[in-house]
């Protein structure tokens, strides 16, 4: 089997039980020793060898919290609410029951994205392509041209590997693809190499992009009817791993107007505005909370979409607070910056009336822990945005002709 790899110049050894230590020890210490050129050492192993719950399972192991090691189970709390993965696929097959136009791709990453359940009612609109981004990003442009609404689910992570092909194929293009990037955010157990925490900034750089982050399960509904109804270009939805926050689920999703966010309260007098993207919103409301438990009124917003940004509400919530806190399960350089972008281009902070503060993923790889330690680390649970208010918020002489001032100001 090693003709081909010789043909181009390598020194082939194998094939090898990669199973029995005996063998393959001594082929890697001589192959470490061995003078010059490439090796190609051909391993063979069987997934989870000598673990049954391992070898009976396509997908088990790869990720894993604690677990029984003699039944294999893991110890997974019991959902109150369900996975967002579960939610959009869900809600992929009803767009596809109505529309004969929706397609489905994956990169072999079928019950990883929900394309799984997709798949059983759909089998031959369903496209698992392998581990091929590339291919599953230039494939959904070609069947855009031809009046298709494929919808390509890859981990935000994953994303990555076909962005030239996004750049160039379908944001060039402004062909309608409809990219649902499942892992959005920190991902624990899957550590590092899986966390999306770059999308925001890798797509909101792309003319004809439009992009949303879903707050919780049912706006996630609302975003992937959305996604089909959007037929004028590219369109990107986000959403974490794991379960939802346990609301209540639509009938049918609502098609959202694009650009447009929402406010979620606004007591009168609010001095501190939190505009959240994506699912930080459940914290950002705990955060206003014990805000307001101290005497401080917080609007709490859902900006939806991060490109086109809602400039209207940015700009009134910079316009009418003391203290406006951009939320992202991101990087830095994505909604943050965005929002910074178009309050400094409107002279929206030329009067130093407004402080605005970004919170972001750290600029750095977070390591393996349970995704809400992660998020403390990270600064975005609500005791830190507490913090982060607490320590922005102007100090105010309290006298009641001064706070009434303020209120009318």
């Amino acid at each position: 089997g090693g003709t081909m790899f010789e043909e181009l110049g390598f020194h082939y050894v194998g094939p090898i039980d990669g199973h029995n230590l005996e063998h393959l020890l001594p082929v890697l210490k001589n192959v470490r020793d061995a003078p010059d050129g490439p090796v190609l050492i051909h391993v063979v192993t069987q997934k989870g060898k000598g673990y049954a719950p391992a070898e009976a399972a396509a997908d088990r192991g790869h990720a894993v919290v604690k677990f029984d090691v003699v039944s294999g189970k893991q110890t997974k709390a019991k959902p109150n609410a369900p996975a967002y993965t579960r939610v959009f696929g869900e809600s992929l097959i009803k767009a596809a029951d109505a529309d004969d136009k929706v397609v489905a791709i994956t990169a072999a990453m079928p019950s990883g994205t929900g394309v799984d359940l997709f798949s059983k009612a759909h089998p031959d609109r369903t496209f698992d392509v392998g581990i091929a981004e590339q291919h599953a990003v230039t494939f959904a442009a070609g069947l855009a041209t031809e009046g298709f609404k494929p919808f390509c689910a890859i981990y935000s992570t994953f994303l990555q590997r076909g962005y030239d092909q996004l750049v160039h194929d379908v944001a060039l293009q402004n062909l309608p693809v409809r990219f649902a990037l499942d892992r959005a955010g920190l991902v624990g157990a899957d550590g590092a190499t899986h966390a999306g925490a770059f999308d925001l900034a890798y797509l909101c750089c792309l003319p004809n992009m439009t992009v949303m982050a879903a707050a919780d399960e049912a706006e996630l509904v609302h975003m992937v009817a959305t996604a089909h109804a959007h037929d004028t270009g590219p369109i990107a939805f986000r959403y974490p791993r794991g379960e939802g926050v346990g609301v209540e689920m639509p009938e049918r999703g609502e098609v959202l107007a694009i650009g447009r966010g929402r406010v979620i309260q606004r007591p009168e007098g609010a001095r501190v505005a939190l505009l959240s993207l994506g699912t930080r919103l459940a914290e950002a409301l705990k955060a206003a909370e014990r805000l307001e438990a101290a005497g401080i009124g917080v609007t709490v917003a859902d900006a939806r979409f991060a490109k086109p940004l809602d400039e209207a509400l940015i700009l009134d919530l910079a316009g009418s607070h003391e203290v406006l806190v951009t939320l992202e399960e991101g990087s830095v350089g994505g909604f943050g910056a965005m929002v910074l972008h178009l309050l400094s281009s409107r002279g929206a902070l030329d009067d130093g009336r407004v402080r605005v503060r970004t919170l972001t993923l750290p600029d750095s790889y977070q390591d393996h822990d349970t995704p809400d330690r992660m998020y403390a680390e990270a600064g975005l649970d609500a005791p830190s945005i507490v913090k982060v208010v607490e320590a922005a918020l102007p100090v105010h002489e309290a006298s009641a002709e001064r706070s009434g001032r303020l209120r009318l100001a």
